[in-house]
């Protein structure tokens, strides 16, 4: 009896078939829906008195599954999205900001880093920007720099690229940094001034 599974129709047990016999015949959709919907959801006969007898148990996914997923709440796998240890780290934020070229985008790079008000600025080349600027629809090749730094300083890089650009309205958008690798987050808090 342990080693036989539940073929349902209309919510109840009609027959029971081999384990080996439905492994071999079970296609891969079908173990697949077996695994995603679970056994009580496919069989519910199973649910009401097997399941409590030890008949799910000899079955050799069931323990795997339970160990990986069911000691898991959904607030601990939603936790273990977020930022790790952010009680520890300061706020974060990424910073988009456009360049013309790629002179210009490595001077405001570097003097942005130089003056401790980013840890890192990645400089994405080859964008081309569609955008609407005095009554005329414009499309401009420039360049993308990707600024992490603390959400403090947004208000100092503003006015830094603000004074080191050549645009008259240059782009300077944050997001916050809501998850990721501590020591990574540390990093950015170590390498920018307070």
């Amino acid at each position: 009896m342990a080693s036989t599974l539940c073929s349902c129709t209309r919510g109840r047990a009609s027959s029971f078939i081999a384990a080996s016999t439905l492994r071999r015949r079970l296609p891969l959709v079908g173990a697949i829906c077996v695994l995603s919907f679970g056994i009580s959801n496919l069989c519910p006969a199973l649910h009401s008195s097997t399941l409590k007898t030890g008949l799910a148990q000899s079955l050799p996914f069931v323990p795997l599954l339970r160990s990986k997923f069911g000691s898991q709440s959904p607030a601990k796998s939603l936790h273990s999205i977020r930022m790790e240890g952010n009680s520890t780290t300061v706020p974060n934020i990424v910073v988009y900001v456009t360049v013309p070229n790629k002179e210009a985008g490595k001077k405001l790079a570097e003097s942005i880093v130089k003056e401790k008000l980013a840890a890192c600025v990645n400089r994405v080349p080859g964008i081309e920007s569609v955008y609407l600027w005095k009554g005329e629809i414009q499309t401009d090749s420039e360049e993308l720099l990707i600024i992490k730094t603390r959400q403090s300083l947004l208000e100092a890089l503003t006015e830094h690229v603000k004074a080191n650009h050549e645009y008259e309205v240059p782009e300077v958008i944050s997001l916050p940094i809501t998850g990721g690798n501590l020591q990574y987050l540390e990093w950015i808090k170590d390498s920018t001034r307070d």
